[in-house]
């Protein structure tokens, strides 16, 4: 059957309406953000309005009355589209339902670079407040003038303009502008709403989303289907390295095969139906011959091996002397521990859908960075960017760097080699698992020394990792298909001990302290997970901290507590402490706990677990926790929860659980069986309380709870048990006895 011309904006709309967002055709050539090298503006606005100051780049009024507001964030689960929502209705005093949070597009949003680092709320978030903020306040002038009167004569509510104590001049945002949009700059010094007179900041808003993904409607990225849609796959090499040496096309065929895509080792199926791309898939497996590849470090010790490879190293804090540590004796105590690879495990592999048609490549995914990714696209595919269309639409699972940007250069390369048909590129688990970025492996190395009243008086502390940020940026090299193109692009050398050295200093009085990071390029593709080094960081130093707790007799809490001078990282150990006393672990259980400030800059999060032990079978069961979290100012009260709450699970998950396994040619962690995570058995009870910081900075919440936790288990264990876990994940073997 003959296909009729595709019109990618009339589908477009037709389902990303379905999600609460409608496609216009809108042109930002010109626009501050339209690069992201665009220079820092000077004043003191919050987030990015530092980049793009426009009222209209942030928001614009609707026909009917309603509010649009755009972010360049994506949302991945953490629920920045309730709370932008939140804020924008506050200062516009707007009902919730009257405000429309579009999502990352290039072209239509501002450039916010990536969704990471548990940063949407203090950039994003706090952005849309004063461009708000600033359409509040010109709305009200524009009535005023209109009217003859002074703007504090004239209050707004429902998306309407009102004189203060007559209901006969009445004006809607729409009748107001009369078809035109606001204008003009935010200036740093825009009058907010007083906190006092808040109805949505601070509460507990449910996210509208989660019903639609109960009634399995059209959500993520996954479920995105456009006319005249076609099916692809990508033919995996058996191993990293491995080139393509030959493929028998002659005699490859398959049911509903509309294309075969070969560009260098870069081999691709197009079908007219899911699962006879599926049926292609294995087909060409056969058809195909690799080379071989150099081996993988199967059977060797991990943490020894990453210590042998080539090192590039930095000091990451030097204070006083920790000459003192070099002659150990009964007040020193020192100790290692080890990470390894873990998978970012997202529940819907990854998927992406492209069209290439008119000399315009569109690419729906679910990247964290639509300008980013674009940028790397244009390089790998030599097209210019402004011929380059991306639509951020949610994944299902996300986690940091996992296989969104890959998928969508699958697609991108595949519809550009199939024009004018929609492409769905759906990864398979095993994609997902073998072949997205992981998280480092990590060895840390730890040693201090007690003074004679049992306070830290020196403090050692090494580490190895790998890099924890590949993102594709301006570098294709760092897309999976980039790499085994006939003009292959290369992938950026390892080494990087960037996000591995977060959270590497203790946050704790300590005079004498020494830290240094040392890094390497390992044996599997690595980039970001949730809290990069973080996770490891905290496990180790809270671990440690732990070890010399029971060194010096301490209380675990008052250890840290009397090492603590941030009466905010007090407040959160103290009411902790004050959650878990009623608490009595019976036999074979055993309390642990941990403290940590994400990014020694960010949220306070103190954590307790409780956890029972099978001392026969080595058996852990994680029975409750609970974590205090200080995050600032707090915008969405049930955000913060279930991000905690979540990030607590996860994290568990890793500790107990989680290593990506690997054999000489590749990785063999392909399934959930291969590679288990926690299931609904395993979760524990969880309690989360927030100390609210109304006069505070909002600070990002979604990655302080990740170390803390892995910590209090380990501690939870150690009190279960008396044996110490120092090496994750928490095998049976190193608990029974």
């Amino acid at each position: 059957m003959k296909e009729s011309a595709y019109n990618p904006q009339q589908s477009r709309r037709q389902f990303i309406s379905s999600l609460g967002c409608l496609t216009i055709g809108f042109s930002m050539t010109g626009t501050r953000w339209a690069d992201a090298s665009a220079t820092p503006l000077q004043g003191t606005l919050p987030g990015s309005l530092a980049v793009e100051d426009r009222i209209d780049a942030w928001l614009e009024v609707l026909e009917d009355g309603r509010v649009r507001v755009f972010t360049g964030k994506m949302e991945l689960g953490q629920g920045i589209r309730t709370a932008i929502a939140q804020v924008a209705a506050e200062e516009l005093d707007l009902e919730l339902a009257q405000v429309e949070v579009y999502l990352a597009e290039t072209g239509r949003t501002p450039n916010e670079g990536y969704t990471a680092g548990s940063g949407s709320i203090e950039r994003s978030a706090m952005s849309v407040r004063y461009a708000a903020a600033a359409a509040r306040q010109q709305l009200l002038e524009l009535a005023a003038q209109r009217w003859g009167k002074k703007p504090e004569q004239l209050s707004l509510s429902n998306g309407k303009v009102s004189l203060k104590g007559t209901t006969d001049q009445v004006l809607s945002f729409a009748q107001l502008l009369n078809g035109k949009q606001l204008e003009g700059e935010v200036n740093p010094s825009v009058k907010l709403k007083p906190k006092s007179e808040y109805r949505y900041v601070g509460k507990a808003i449910p996210r509208t989303d989660i019903e639609q993904m109960v009634r399995a409607e059209p959500v993520y990225v996954q479920d995105l289907r456009l006319p005249g849609m076609v099916h692809a796959r990508v033919v995996r090499p058996p191993a990293y390295r491995a080139r393509l040496e030959g493929f028998d096309e002659k005699s490859f065929k398959v049911p509903g095969l509309l294309k075969t895509v070969v560009n260098g080792t870069f081999l691709a199926v197009v079908t007219e139906q899911e699962y006879q791309a599926m049926q292609a898939l294995e087909a060409a497996r056969e058809h195909a011959r690799w080379s071989a590849t150099p081996p993988l470090p199967e059977g060797q010790d991990l943490e020894t091996y990453i210590k042998t490879l080539p090192l590039k190293s930095q000091s990451v804090k030097n204070q006083g002397t920790t000459s003192a540590l070099d002659q150990p004796d009964a007040r020193t105590l020192k100790a290692s521990y080890f990470k390894p690879y873990q998978m970012h495990g997202s529940i819907g592999p990854s998927c992406a859908v492209a069209l290439y048609q008119a000399g315009t490549l569109h690419v729906w995914t679910h990247t964290q960075g639509v300008y980013p990714l674009r940028d790397a696209l244009a390089k790998m595919l030599s097209l210019d960017p402004e011929k380059i269309h991306l639509k951020g639409v949610p994944g299902s699972g996300c986690y940091g760097h996992n296989g969104a940007d890959d998928v969508a250069a699958d697609a991108a390369l595949v519809a550009m080699a199939y024009p004018d048909r929609p492409v769905r590129m759906q990864w398979m688990r095993e994609d997902e698992h073998a072949w997205e970025p992981y998280g480092s492996a990590m060895r840390m190395e730890a040693e201090a020394r007690l003074d004679e009243t049992g306070k830290i008086s020196h403090w050692r502390y090494a580490l190895w990792t790998d890099s924890h940020s590949t993102r594709p940026g301006g570098n294709p090299g760092n897309l999976l298909a980039a790499r085994y193109l006939a003009q292959p692009f290369a992938p950026p050398s390892g080494g990087y001990a960037g996000g591995g050295f977060r959270n590497s200093e203790p946050y704790y009085a300590i005079p004498n302290l020494k830290i240094d990071a040392h890094a390497f390029e390992g044996p599997l593709r690595v980039s970001a997970l949730r809290s990069l080094g973080a996770y490891a960081n905290v496990f180790a130093i809270e671990s440690f901290m732990d070890e010399l707790s029971v060194k010096a007799n301490k209380d675990p809490l008052d250890f840290r507590i009397m090492h603590s001078t941030d009466e905010r990282a007090i407040a959160v150990m103290q009411k902790l402490k004050e959650m878990i006393q009623p608490e009595k672990p019976g036999p074979g259980e055993g309390m642990g706990v941990a403290f940590s400030r994400y990014k020694n800059t960010a949220t306070y999060c103190a954590v307790a677990a409780k956890v029972a032990v099978n001392k026969a079978s080595g058996e852990v069961q994680v029975l409750r926790m609970w974590a205090v979290i200080d995050a600032g100012e707090v915008i969405n009260l049930d955000g913060i929860i279930n991000q905690t709450e979540g990030g607590m699970v996860q994290s568990a998950s890793w500790t107990l659980k989680e290593e990506v396994l690997f054999d000489k040619q590749h990785v063999n962690s392909r399934d959930w069986t291969s590679y288990p995570i926690f299931r609904y058995s395993d979760v524990p009870l969880v309690e989360v309380v927030v100390i609210p910081r109304p006069n505070e900075e909002p600070l990002g919440a979604g990655e302080a709870a990740q170390g803390p936790t892995a910590a209090a288990v380990v501690n939870a264990i150690y009190r279960a048990s008396g044996k110490r876990i120092r090496h994750l994940p928490v095998r049976a073997a190193a608990v029974a006895g």
